[in-house]
Formats: structure tokens, sequence, C-alpha cells
């Protein structure tokens, strides 16, 4: 990210801006309009060009924003332009998924190693990547400089092993898990509830839909 502090909820969108700008550069498009970009991402474009503007003069009146230029400019912004090493805690269900699917629609992030308890697939490879026993992890995350986890072990072992990890000089924790762990002020989490989004849709859908009553209690 910048140097400078932005608003999280700019921070939060600037994925969304690099991804439609990488289908326009796919596509051989050379410039576009906020306008544009709001149709694609579905945020107004007041706010796209509010966004922008803490970057600096990104486009120019009359003309737009150049593609490649702003594509390469939030590359660098957003650490896309090198790869970085990811570690998996916990390879069930979802574990495996995620190791199936490995970020594999970009090439700067990367699932390098894994852990489990499960001695029948420690010290195998699963798509790909290691998996390795827990009573390795702080070795392998200080030998493989992974500083950005992702957590999908069972609620009554994340607060143990998050621990473990801060102790270890982790900064970054994408958490799969319900709990809502406790990280000291230098470590950033990512909370990602699955059931949690499924229920505020669900609630959505029933009392914000223009959906007949009848048929969504159906």
């Amino acid at each position: 990210m910048a140097d400078f502090k932005i608003p999280k909820a700019t921070a939060k969108r600037l994925p969304l801006y690099y991804r439609y700008l990488n289908f326009l550069h796919n596509a051989g498009k050379e410039k576009v309009s906020s306008t544009v970009l709001s149709e694609a991402v579905k945020v107004d474009s007041a706010t796209i060009r509010r966004d922008f503007s803490y970057f600096g003069a990104l486009g120019k009146r009359g003309y737009g924003y150049d593609v490649d230029s702003l594509l390469a400019f939030f590359a660098k912004t957003l650490n896309q332009d090198h790869l970085t090493n990811v570690a998996l805690i916990g390879v069930g269900n979802l574990g495996h998924a995620l190791l199936n699917y490995n970020f594999r629609q970009t090439n700067s992030v990367r699932i390098s190693a894994a852990f489990d308890v499960n001695p029948d697939i420690t010290g195998t490879i699963q798509s790909g990547v290691p998996i390795y026993p827990m009573d390795e992890l702080e070795t392998q995350l200080k030998d493989q400089q992974i500083d950005i986890v992702i957590l999908t072990v069972p609620t009554q072992a994340a607060q143990d092993i998050t621990d473990r990890l801060t102790k270890a000089g982790v900064h970054g924790i994408l958490n799969f898990t319900p709990l809502r762990i406790s990280v000291p002020d230098t470590v950033r989490v990512q909370n990602v509830d699955l059931v949690n989004e499924l229920q505020t849709l669900i609630y959505f859908i029933d009392h914000y839909s223009n959906r007949p009553k009848e048929e969504a209690k159906q």
C-alpha cells in the first residue's frame, strides 16, 4: 500500500479498480473514464474520483485515465509487482479448497507452506504445497520469511495458534474461524465469516427485496 494513510473504505475498493483495469488492459483498451469504471465496479463516479485524488493527479479532465499507467500505479500501490508468500494454518475441508485455488488468478500471492496436526498429511505435498507439522510452525515461518497467514483451524485452537503466530512475527492474519481472535496492535486481522455473510444475505433478501412476502416465507 501507499506510504501515507488513506481511508479504509478507499483501501478496500482499490483491488476492485485494479481487477477491472487488468480486464481493460487485456482487452486492449487504452483509456477509461470514471463513468465507465463506475458502471463496471458498481461504485459511483464521484467516489472513484475522490479515491483516486488521494494519490494525486492520476487522470486528465476530458480524457479520463490511461489504463496502462493506472494499472502500473495500482500494481505498485497494492504490491502486485512482486510475489508475497503466505502460509495456510489448518488443512481441513476449507484449507484443502484454498490450497486447490491458491490464488491462481493473480501472480502476486501464493500459499507456499501449510501446517496441520494430522500425521496422515504432514510431510506430504498437497496441490504443490508442502504440509508441515505444527511443531515446525515457528521455524518454517522464519526460514521462509512468511509474515502473512490464513487461519482455518477449529475454533477452540484459534487463539492459542494466533498467540504462537504473533510471537513468531506474523503481521497479517486472514481469519476464517468464527472466533474474533485477539492480537497486538502490530498485527492486522481480516475476518472472513462465511456463515455470517450468508445469514446477512438471507436477511436482506427476506426484508429488503422486492419479492412478495408470501414468496419470501416459502
